[in-house]
């Protein structure tokens, strides 16, 4: 499940967690949400950034 938390302190600065998403398109999903609230200080990507998402592929052959 996918989950952005926020934490909002006194002095205004915001934390924000993402979770539950593999590798880099969690940058995608907080990008618009980084630009409304102001200039990102500090970037600490967890271990499901550098993850990479399993595709699998399945194929089916028709006998004849």
């Amino acid at each position: 499940m996918e989950t952005l938390e926020f934490v909002i302190y006194p002095d205004g600065r915001v934390q924000e967690m993402v979770t539950g998403i593999v590798g880099s398109s969690c940058s995608e999903v907080t990008a618009a949400i980084e630009a409304q609230l102001g200039q990102v200080v500090s970037y600490q990507p967890t271990s499901e950034f550098f993850a990479q998402q399993t595709v699998l592929q399945q194929q089916a052959w028709a006998s004849a």
